[in-house]
């Protein structure tokens, strides 16, 4: 390892499912993103039960482990805190970490309600460190690609923004944390729609009105099975969003279709490494042509394989905590690219006002609050 490389200590919050994905994110950075922007060395790894925790640490490679996460906030050798726990311990403990001088990630959904996430980055941002929401579809290169067609014009005026977020695995009667009201907040809205709505604002821009509803489907269960909604974007486009837990042989199916008035694109995130773009005025070429993003010239494809040798999911996890690494080592915005803590706050607005919709029968104007206000 050349001297230059600085090595940040690495604390997380979550052993399960988003533990496992940025444990295999930063071992990664390390040999495949040559030479990292920091060498990220894995201290600690928190989690609630004590020998699921402790297995994990083995497996994922954390020289310790313990059941408090304040311990990982307390420890001088951590400079950035990864926070993978349930909802409901996003706030305390990405607060405390901040305050203890910690660069901070925390997942998506921001907070429970809007209110919790604005509580959030307020207090992170007066602390001057990193913050990065882990909304990581922004980091899968058929949508950095996308992102860049639209800057360079290549859409024209954006017109639509259809967007949709389907699962399957909710249709059951087990207890988990994500059906849990008090530890989630909410079901499909936050778990999926959240997704939708940031992939909304990175891709076409703030909505500024909502009409939606959820509805829950499962009897007994506290938290909305799906959700339906409308939407205004600040710059006049119009698009609909959809997310759900319940459609049956959808394992994960997030998919978007953006209509300019030059052209449109296409994603489904079941095939992550194809784009479908259509530009308009060849008459030869009227349908859709899929571009396999994998050349050189791509999006984060300096780290990767040969054209035609596609990535996977887990790698998006390799391109946002590479993003936020270097963020720090350079000194440089986590922002436009990255989701700030102010994106996590502003989609928790459009999921909020998806509720009060609901509720009213009426759509909803949004307003977002500044750290002023």
């Amino acid at each position: 390892m050349p001297d230059e490389i600085r090595e940040i200590g690495v604390g997380m919050l979550g052993y399960a499912f988003m533990g496992k994905a940025h444990s295999n994110g930063f071992r990664k950075i390390e040999y495949m993103t040559w030479p990292p922007p920091l060498r990220p060395r894995l201290v600690a790894i928190a989690g609630r039960n004590e020998q699921a925790v402790g297995e994990a640490a083995g497996r994922y490679g954390f020289e310790r482990w313990t059941t408090a996460w304040e311990d990982i906030v307390a420890d001088p050798a951590i400079g950035l805190f990864d926070n993978l726990g349930p909802n409901s311990l996003h706030a305390a403990p990405t607060i405390a970490a901040a305050e203890a001088g910690k660069h901070v990630v925390c997942e998506k959904p921001l907070g429970r309600t809007a209110e919790e996430s604005y509580e959030i980055w307020r207090r992170v941002a007066a602390t001057g460190v990193k913050h990065l929401c882990a909304f990581n579809y922004r980091f899968v290169p058929a949508v950095r690609l996308a992102r860049e067609l639209i800057d360079a014009g290549e859409l024209g005026d954006i017109r639509h923004f259809r967007g949709r977020y389907l699962q399957d695995w909710g249709d059951t009667d087990a207890q988990v944390w994500r059906f849990d009201s008090e530890e989630a907040g909410s079901g499909a809205l936050g778990d999926l729609a959240a997704h939708v709505v940031d992939l909304a604002r990175y891709l076409v821009g703030d909505i500024d009105e909502v009409g939606g509803f959820v509805h829950t489907f499962i009897p007994n269960r506290e938290v909305d099975d799906a959700v339906e909604a409308t939407v205004r974007f600040a710059n006049g486009a119009v698009g609909t969003l959809e997310a759900t837990r319940l459609a049956l042989g959808r394992r994960n199916a997030f998919q978007w279709e953006i209509n300019g008035t030059k052209g449109s694109l296409a994603f489904d995130m079941e095939r992550l490494n194809e784009l479908q773009v259509f530009k308009a005025g060849d008459e030869r070429t009227r349908g859709f042509t899929t571009v396999l993003v994998s050349e050189a010239s791509h999006p984060f494809w300096e780290h990767w394989w040969p054209p035609g040798h596609i990535v996977g999911w887990g790698d998006t996890f390799v391109h946002e905590l590479h993003h936020v690494l270097r963020a720090i080592a350079d000194d440089t915005d986590v922002a436009p690219h990255g989701a700030t803590f102010e994106d996590g706050y502003r989609a928790a607005e459009v999921c909020d006002a998806i509720v009060r919709s609901s509720a009213s029968g009426r759509r909803e104007s949004l307003s977002y609050r500044t750290l002023e206000s």
